[in-house]
């Protein structure tokens, strides 16, 4: 009886640490539901393998192009053009600039969930645009 009474204390104090932790476990952005960071991290790979492939196309080719095309071109492939709700799309500027956004569907008002834009451009930093 004393074993199953320690056993019982014991299995109450890792479930207490175990909540806690999850609790007390980051979020990617300030917002957004610990749920979201796979979807997000997704996306912001998704923005770097995009950025990567237009900054190799400029140098080939020496001009900046739109997401279709860089598609179409090869130099990257891409099975679907969004994740999760988010599309994404490619700016081009003067000299080689760019920028590769990804925009999430327009949610209610009141969701209690945050969707961030995340922007990269040619120096390949990603961030969060408003």
């Amino acid at each position: 009886m004393r074993a199953l009474a320690l056993l019982l204390v014991v299995a109450a104090i890792v479930g207490g640490i175990y909540f806690y932790s999850i609790k007390k476990m980051p979020t990617t952005d300030a917002g957004t539901a610990p749920t979201q960071a796979i979807s997000l991290t997704g996306v912001r790979m998704d923005l770097t393998e995009m950025a990567q492939a237009e900054r190799t196309f400029i140098a080939s080719n020496g001009h900046c192009v739109a997401l279709d095309e860089l598609s179409s071109s090869g130099a990257v492939n891409f099975a679907r053009a969004e994740r999760q709700g988010y599309t994404y799309e490619i700016r081009c500027g003067d000299g080689g600039d760019f920028a590769v956004t990804a925009h999430h569907a327009p949610v209610p008002a009141d969701a209690p969930i945050r969707y961030p834009i995340l922007t990269i451009d040619q120096n390949m930093q990603v961030g969060e645009t408003q």
